[in-house]
């Protein structure tokens, strides 16, 4: 049981490929040849790569680079197959595999999020990130492995796919293709962080991150320091959590010695500390093809591919830009599951297969190999409510009307016509009784993914958690685009969360599904398309946080990603706000402190919150008003200096 909860949490975090560890490897055996090598960095680190290269020698092939924090020594054993795609192995490709700086084989100190320097292709021995160990990676390959055409491609999934984005910064003029998957852009807005809210269920991966290794090793030295919290998983993760109170006890019972958490706890806020580790501002002036790629129900890293992919269109004119994204959760587009179904809804067959064979594969043989023409799209991204694939030439699409979302009484939500600017309404929070993030019990393991489509019925019923909906829709209506939040609250307390939710109302008679056990009802389903928390403090910025006056009214603008998502007729769209989303987010303690990481058990208030009718939530175009927005801010001096 622990060693089954344990392989689980590894393989969720991308510490493991079981599809490839699984897979038959005979193919791989009979057209691959492996070797391992130690590339030189340039201030004399050595790093683990592992390279296959194809048997068959009467032809040169491109370079297929990933670089890892999750092991590549893993691969080194005839089993990386399927990752990269069958489809991409049965191309031929040099197949690459790299520990990165300071992990398992690699020489050197391991830094989450390592701070670009820019300009790193001057090759200062003394100065080394991401960006130059690559270009000494590929620099290296390029002279020394026999066979290749001088080309390279790189991807990775999560953090791999963190790895690929700062490969394109200050690019080695060899890499002519990059695809980011669930890239990771910056830890205060992705998986450890929402919008400087601590996602309180990433409790678990602070292990694999926050201990460096004290020698060479292909095996996880980390997890004596896992099985302090996991020894025996509790089976209710919101009993636990609300149990063992204020962070500051996750300090002291389980992760005193963590160098990563301890940075998190000394920098609550977006500080120079965090403002270095954010990749945004240095994705400029790339001159090759990017595929940014991500997943509509990716609870990890949804911010990352959205925001890398407007980041390079915005700063990279030479680039050949694209971005795909699917009805996936975190990487599931690296493996077919036959039917494609999130939680408990239902999109289609082979989806993933799709993606690999007719536009994955096609991106790295156009651009690695001159194979076939470039017909892919700028943004082929799947509409969940449709259930269908859809093409744009640009993202957020031009041709899709943008819409405003407003509040009235009695739960009333209006299309594109304010109701009543005067009125107000109230909740009461209360963090020793917070909303549960889902319907469902769910064990101690690592982020949870099923919540992101779940039934908000469980919501929608509460006392604290305020809900508008529509009439039932007369005709189909597609909401493509950023969604802005623009809230005008008050408070009782001085601190307060804000969690905004667009959810697909289904009518009473819809059909159920035949995939669904008998419990879930499909008539009335409250499908969550989109949510987003934002901690109240940082309304008017990031980095200088600041308490709410108790009766003040405050705006509290933020953003909650894109979505594509056609509500169809019949259905009702519904907006609900609250300020808990327990234990996936932490607990604010709804009175200031200066440390929420070092918070008292007393600081834990009530506070009756106020939403006034003059809020709305803006569906659809580019929304560039109004939320703090820190690469716009102060990461521009990162930048110069």
């Amino acid at each position: 049981m622990k060693f089954r909860f344990i392989l689980v949490l590894l393989v969720a975090m991308g510490a493991l490929s079981l599809h490839a560890q699984n897979a038959d490897s005979l193919y791989f055996r009979q057209h691959y040849d492996l070797k391992e090598y130690r590339i030189p960095m340039r201030d004399g680190a050595e790093l683990f790569t592992a390279v296959y290269t194809p048997k068959d020698k009467s032809k040169d092939y491109p370079i297929l680079l990933n670089r890892t924090c999750y092991n590549a020594s893993k691969y080194s054993n005839y089993n990386a197959f399927d990752y990269p795609s069958r489809y991409l192995i049965e191309d031929g490709y040099i197949l690459v595999y790299q520990d990165v700086r300071g992990r398992y084989m690699s020489d050197g100190e391991f830094d989450n999020m390592r701070p670009n320097i820019p300009g790193n292709n001057r090759r200062n021995k003394k100065d080394i990130d991401e960006s130059s160990d690559t270009y000494d990676t590929i620099d290296w390959m390029i002279k020394k492995i026999k066979g290749n055409n001088g080309r390279v491609g790189m991807y990775g999934i999560s953090y791999p796919g963190h790895y690929t984005a700062a490969g394109m910064i200050d690019a080695h003029p060899a890499l002519k293709a990059s695809s980011p998957q669930a890239p990771i852009a910056d830890f205060f807005f992705d998986d450890f962080h929402h919008q400087g809210a601590y996602l309180e269920s990433y409790t678990a991966a602070f292990a694999v991150f926050g201990y460096q290794k004290d020698s060479l090793t292909r095996d996880s030295w980390y997890m004596d320091k896992l099985m302090r919290l996991y020894e025996n998983p509790a089976a209710d993760a919101y009993d636990f959590f609300l149990k063992l109170g204020p962070l500051k006890n996750i300090t002291k019972n389980y992760h005193h010695d963590n160098f990563f958490w301890n940075q998190i706890v000394d920098h609550p806020n977006y500080d120079e500390f965090w403002q270095k580790r954010n990749i945004l501002p240095h994705l400029k002036n790339i001159d090759h093809a990017v595929m940014t790629v991500g997943g509509w129900f990716d609870a990890e890293d949804l911010y990352g591919p959205l925001n890398i992919y407007k980041t390079v269109e915005a700063t990279s004119p030479k680039a050949k830009n694209s971005i795909v994204m699917g009805p996936w959760d975190h990487g599931a587009w690296a493996r077919e599951k036959g039917k494609t179904i999130h939680n408990h809804i239902y999109f289609g067959d082979s989806i993933s297969s799709f993606y690999l064979k007719n536009i994955e594969s096609k991106f790295f043989a156009h651009h690695l190999k001159d194979d076939g023409p470039d017909t892919l799209p700028e943004a082929y991204m799947f509409d969940t409510g449709a259930k269908k694939w859809e093409t744009f030439d640009a993202w957020p699409p031009k041709e899709i009307e943008p819409i405003s979302l407003y509040f009235g009484e009695n739960g009333k939500l209006s299309i594109n016509k304010p109701i009543d600017e005067k009125a107000v309404f109230e909740y009461t929070s209360d963090p020793q009784k917070p909303v549960p993030y889902t319907s469902q019990i769910e064990g101690l393991t690592f982020t949870p993914r099923r919540y992101m489509s779940d039934d908000q019925r469980q919501a929608s019923r509460r006392p604290d958690v305020l809900t508008f909906e529509t009439d039932a829709l007369k005709e189909d209506r597609v909401l493509a685009g950023e969604i802005m939040a623009k809230l005008k609250v008050a408070m009782t307390g001085t601190d307060g969360d804000f969690i905004v939710k667009l959810v697909d109302v289904y009518p009473d008679d819809h059909e159920q599904y035949e995939h669904n056990p008998d419990n879930i009802i499909m008539g009335g389903y409250q499908q969550l398309v989109r949510a987003e928390v934002f901690r109240g403090r940082f309304r008017n910025s990031f980095e200088n946080p600041e308490p709410f006056v108790p009766g003040e009214p405050s705006d509290v603008n933020f953003r909650l990603q894109d979505i594509l998502h056609t509500f169809k007729k019949g259905h009702r769209i519904m907006i609900q706000i609250h300020s808990t989303w327990f234990p996936y987010i932490d607990r604010n303690p709804q009175k200031y402190v200066d440390n929420i990481y070092k918070a008292d058990e007393e600081d834990f208030i009530k506070s009756t919150i106020q939403v006034f009718g003059s809020s709305s939530v803006e569906v659809g175009g580019t929304q560039d008003c109004c939320a703090p927005e820190p690469f716009r801010s102060s990461n521009e001096k990162i930048i110069k200096d």
